[in-house]
C-alpha cells in the first residue's frame, strides 16, 4: 500500500513539474497589448520555436507612461525560454525598469533536480515546481509558487477560480475562465504583492486578458495568435 502511495505521490509532482507545452504545437506567436488606463502604451509579444523535442519561446515585452512630457512608468525587457520533452531546463531574461537594470539567468540542474537561479533580486536553488511569471503559460494557474521573469524572485501565490464569463476581444466572443492570482503572504508591501485578475479559455489554453492596478490600471490583452 504505501508503494501505491509513493508511486501516486512521484506521478503528482512530477507531472507538476512539468509545463504542457505541447498545448503549443502549431502556435508561432502570440501578441498582447500592454494598455493603462483604456489607451495602449505598448506590448509583450511571444514567438514559439520547434525543434523535436525541444520548445524555445521568446518573449519581449516594452511599454512606456509619460505624463506631462514626463517618464512616469517603463519596461523593456528580452526573455528566452527552453522546454525538453515538455520540461523547462533554462529561462534567461534581462530587463531595464525605469532605467534600473534586472535579469535572471535560470538552469536545470539535472543533479539535484532543482532550478539554480542567478538572479538580480535571488540568487540559489527552487524547486522545479516553480512555474516563471509570464502570460504564455497556463501553468501559471497551476502552481503554487511562481519565479519572477524579471529578478529571479520566488513568490508563493495563490489561484481562485470566479466563475465563468463572456469576454469580448477584438469584436471576438470568448468564453472565459476567470481566475484571481494573489500572493499567500497578505503582509508583503502593496508594491511586492501580486494581485491579479485573469481570463482563460480553456478550450484554446490561451490566457486571453490579464489585469491589474498599479499607478493607474493595467491590461494585457490578447491583440492575436498566429
Amino acid at each position: 500500500m504505501k508503494k501505491y502511495i509513493y508511486l501516486l505521490l512521484f506521478i503528482f509532482f512530477t507531472f507538476k513539474a512539468y509545463s504542457h507545452t505541447g498545448h503549443y504545437k502549431g502556435i508561432s506567436k502570440i501578441e498582447m497589448d500592454v494598455l493603462r488606463n483604456g489607451e495602449v502604451v505598448g506590448y509583450s509579444n511571444y514567438f514559439f520555436e520547434y525543434s523535436e523535442n525541444i520548445l524555445i519561446v521568446k518573449n519581449y515585452t516594452k511599454f512606456k507612461v509619460k505624463i506631462l512630457g514626463a517618464t512616469l512608468f517603463s519596461i523593456s525587457s528580452e526573455a528566452i525560454e527552453t522546454y525538453e520533452n515538455d520540461k523547462l531546463i533554462n529561462f534567461k531574461s534581462i530587463t531595464y525598469q525605469n532605467k534600473k537594470e534586472k535579469f535572471v539567468n535560470l538552469e536545470y540542474n539535472n543533479t539535484t533536480n532543482k532550478f539554480d537561479i542567478n538572479g538580480s533580486s535571488y540568487k540559489g536553488e527552487a524547486s522545479a515546481n516553480n512555474v516563471v511569471g509570464n502570460w504564455w503559460n497556463h501553468k501559471i494557474l497551476d502552481a503554487d509558487t511562481q519565479i519572477s521573469p524579471l529578478s529571479g524572485s520566488i513568490k508563493e501565490q495563490v489561484v481562485k477560480f470566479i466563475g465563468k464569463e463572456s469576454l469580448i476581444i477584438n469584436n471576438k466572443k470568448y468564453n472565459a475562465d476567470h481566475y484571481t492570482l494573489k500572493s499567500k503572504n497578505e503582509n508583503l508591501p502593496d508594491d511586492k504583492k501580486l494581485n491579479f485578475d485573469i481570463w482563460y479559455d480553456s478550450k484554446k489554453k490561451i490566457i486571453l486578458k490579464v489585469s491589474y492596478s498599479k499607478l493607474g490600471d493595467w491590461e494585457y490583452k490578447l491583440k492575436g495568435i498566429e
